[in-house]
């Protein structure tokens, strides 16, 4: 049953069957997009065109073919094809598919076994997969939008081939709605006008998403019917911008703040901000924000960025980062957003230095190699009773007490390695510290050779 519900039955009664699940593409050559899998020569085209499937992990946003290409391979392939959903079933059914695809590859037949929503399951029932797969009693085909290195486990990855499909371009999605409203599956019997701005706008607001765009084309379609209820027979109904603009008022963005996209969009903010382009990391700022992300957490991000990224080239910019963090706190959303751009425009502009990420990643590369090293005795704490009598502080020179508060002096044990840990670029602010700390470390140095 399962089988025919994906397939589809020739009895099926596709009054209600939604437009989306009636413009499935039926062969490759109606399958739009993914052309870096299922293009001419491509690997999984030539797989099933040629009927030699194998094991594979299909991974993308929703809307992008996954479950498609699942349907193109049951057409094209002469295995029997076992369409399951982690979402509804377990461990026994599973096992009860591989019990029964073992009997068949007995009698010569090959079992396709398509587990969409893979990702819903958990390690156990993960690895009660892996021995039939391993084994080739059956074709394992699993179906995620969610990353899979975070939430398949490597035995079962290392099995199967891993597809990643893309979002849908706007072009792409184009294709799809221009074919619905000609096509006999789609709306062509009730002659459809759209708008060229309407189909624009549901194309570019669907997110890369076939499926959202085509149920906006449906509903936006429904609208218009009953809109102009006292059309004439004749007189074609008709979507525009408006209507398109009604049904996807409220359309979510492709954006899951605990999935894969969470940390492609910081890293794309970050990077902007890191790269100084502050165009970019305000529209990255905005995908955060219109998605419902934690403001906090995207103040956390700035705090960081302007501490590794920025740092002594402009030291203004971790006190702006840290402002806009408590505005967050005080202030609150949508308020928040005013100060939260502000800090990002003022990172994206500043000189840029990572200096600083340099020094303490190199001192603790240090410690790590080498271990921690005895602290000197003339820097060690001599302000308790009986310090001075165990050494302590012994020959300090207090700063203060020379010229230009500064005077020659160790700091370091002198087994440590690896010098200088932090080296100050030309950049912004930090090139006056350049300067002050070369004059400095030239004094230090001649001390120890005279040493």
């Amino acid at each position: 049953m399962e089988q025919q519900k994906l397939l589809g039955s020739e009895s099926a009664n596709v009054e209600h069957e939604p437009l989306a699940s009636r413009m499935r593409p039926q062969s490759l050559d109606e399958f739009v997009g993914q052309e870096h899998l299922v293009g001419s020569n491509k690997p999984l085209r030539i797989a099933i065109e040629s009927d030699r499937p194998h094991s594979a992990i299909l991974w993308g946003p929703p809307g992008s073919g996954k479950s498609t290409l699942a349907f193109l391979l049951a057409k094209y392939t002469k295995a029997h094809f076992e369409p399951l959903s982690a979402v509804t079933v377990g461990v026994a059914e599973v096992r009860q598919v591989i019990e029964t695809a073992r009997r068949r590859l007995q009698r010569g037949q090959r079992t396709i076994l398509f587990l969409d929503e893979v990702h819903r399951f958990n390690k156990a029932q993960q690895d009660a997969l892996l021995h039939a797969v391993e084994q080739g009693i059956v074709i394992f085909i699993g179906a995620t939008t969610e990353n899979p290195f975070f939430y398949l486990t490597p035995p079962l990855l290392s099995r199967c081939r891993l597809y990643r499909l893309e979002p849908l371009t706007a072009e792409q999605i184009l294709i799809l709605l221009r074919r619905a409203l000609t096509d006999e599956r789609g709306l062509r019997k009730f002659k459809v006008e759209t708008d060229e701005e309407a189909l624009q706008f549901i194309a570019e607001r669907s997110g890369g998403d076939a499926r959202r765009a085509l149920n906006a084309l449906e509903a936006a379609f429904l609208t218009a019917m009953e809109a102009e209820k006292g059309r004439g027979e004749d007189e074609p109904v008709r979507i525009t911008l408006s209507i398109a603009q009604s049904v996807m008022s409220d359309a979510p963005l492709a954006y899951q703040r605990t999935g894969d996209d969470h940390y492609d969009v910081a890293s794309a903010f970050i990077k902007s901000i890191r790269g100084s382009d502050p165009d970019a990391a305000i529209y990255w700022l905005a995908r955060f924000l219109a998605s419902g992300e934690d403001p906090r957490f995207i103040a956390r991000r700035m705090v960081i960025a302007a501490a590794e990224d920025i740092g002594l080239a402009d030291p203004m910019a971790l006190v702006i980062a840290v402002s806009a963090a408590q505005a967050v706190e005080i202030v609150g959303m949508p308020e928040a957003q005013i100060p939260l751009a502000e800090a990002a425009i003022y990172l994206a502009t500043a000189p840029k230095s990572n200096s600083a990420y340099k020094a303490i990643s190199k001192a603790m590369g240090e410690i790590e190699e080498h271990g921690p090293q005895p602290v000197p005795m003339h820097l060690r704490d001599a302000s308790y009773k009986g310090a001075q009598r165990l050494g302590h502080g012994a020959g300090y020179l207090y700063p203060h007490d020379f010229p230009n508060h500064y005077v020659r002096q160790d700091y370091l044990p002198p087994t440590v390695k690896g010098l200088p840990f932090y080296e100050p670029t030309e950049q912004g602010r930090e090139k006056l510290i350049a300067e002050r700390l070369k004059s400095l470390r030239n004094r230090l140095a001649s001390k120890r050779d005279q040493i």
